[in-house]
């Protein structure tokens, strides 16, 4: 068997390190380009969302180096997710990939016999073994968030950003050559360490901004033209709602324990939307409330062109923008997203945010 899964973000260095503790060979696919986005496409439906045909161009990228299993997590309805899996089995298939295999580890959220018989047809039949090596890949997750919050507070300060963002690339790269996750976890510290020793302007108070949205593309930077370096370049303090720990958490080891997840995030989308469509819509609506109950000074949602449970938030968050006085930019993905435009929409929010906090006198 040789493994692959798609790109989301940090979610194959978490992957990569689990399986490399079970002994599973993996196939990374090749980082994300337009090349890949124009392979998916090529066998995708033209009004299907961004995000299916990024991982259906991974996919095929990784068969042709040699993968012949497919890893990928599921979701539930409204949220099309759920059907990824059974419908890129078919487009596979009719693309002339016929022996490809698609093993699909649906969140334990009714115990976890099925989440775990479920992984074992890819990682061995020993549970100990297979529960161990996902504790490390977790704690692996863990110190990525830890690197990436230390990211996020030095690039709108580092007095030289190009050295900070060659760190970062270095680091992504670099992953694909560390094997196991006691070799990984070296590597984050090493880049942690790299990041501290960064030159940065202490007096400088930048304004923070909260990325909310669909879990995919606001975790992976391909799809949204790379926000988070985008607005660091900027000299914005980002931070983003929703990372690979965050949704292990949530969705497999709070259930596992027989605790749900996103409570928080839950309780204070209540008085907007009090009952769960699919997706991370109420999740979006808390993360949106709690950023603006915590001092931030604006927001950016970005989700993809047709995105059932986002455009459920989007007309909802005018009406939190009001209530907290919180200015939102809306961005959404696709295809056919201009980078020009992009970076202008992104440049012209920041201008109004910081002008905003001049006009009013709130600057932190």
């Amino acid at each position: 068997m040789r493994l692959t899964y798609p790109h989301m973000g940090e979610a194959y260095i978490a992957v990569k390190s689990m399986m490399d503790d079970l002994g599973v060979e993996s196939v990374i696919p090749a980082f994300t380009t337009d090349s890949t986005l124009k392979l998916g496409s090529s066998i995708s439906p033209e009004t299907v969302c961004l995000p299916y045909k990024i991982m259906l161009g991974n996919y095929i990228t990784s068969i042709k180096a040699g993968a012949d299993t497919i890893l990928i997590t599921g979701s539930c309805g409204p949220c099309r997710f759920g059907y990824y899996g059974p419908l890129q089995k078919q487009a596979l298939w009719e693309a002339g990939y016929k022996d490809i295999d698609i093993v699909i580890l649906d969140p334990p959220r009714e115990g976890y016999r099925k989440f775990l018989e479920s992984l074992k047809k890819v990682a061995g039949r020993n549970s100990g073994r297979i529960v161990k090596s996902f504790l490390n890949a977790y704690k692996v997750c863990c110190e990525l968030d830890s690197m990436n919050e230390l990211l996020y507070y030095t690039r709108p300060r580092a007095v030289n950003k190009a050295e900070l963002n060659t760190i970062i690339h270095e680091f992504r790269y670099n992953v694909m050559a560390v094997k196991e996750s006691a070799q990984m976890l070296e590597l984050i510290h090493d880049t942690k360490r790299r990041i501290k020793s960064v030159d940065i302007d202490t007096n400088l108070k930048p304004i923070k901004i909260g990325i909310i949205g669909e879990i995919y593309t606001i975790i992976e930077p391909f799809s949204n033209l790379n926000t988070e370096e985008r607005l660091g370049n900027l000299g914005v303090e980002v931070h983003r709602s929703m990372t690979v720990r965050d949704w292990a958490r949530n969705n497999i080891i709070l259930p596992v324990t027989g605790r749900k997840g996103y409570k928080l995030e839950k309780k204070l989308s209540k008085p907007y939307l009090p009952v769960m469509i699919g997706g991370h819509t109420q999740e979006c609506i808390g993360h949106a409330v709690h950023y603006a109950k915590t001092g931030y000074d604006g927001l950016v949602q970005i989700y993809p062109m047709t995105c059932m449970p986002e455009i459920v938030s989007r007309s909802i968050l005018p009406q939190v923008e009001k209530d907290y006085n919180i200015p939102i930019l809306y961005l959404i993905v696709d295809e056919q997203t201009g980078e020009a435009g992009f970076q202008t929409r992104l440049e012209a929010f920041v201008d109004y945010v910081y002008a905003r906090h001049e006009t009013q006198g709130t600057r932190h």
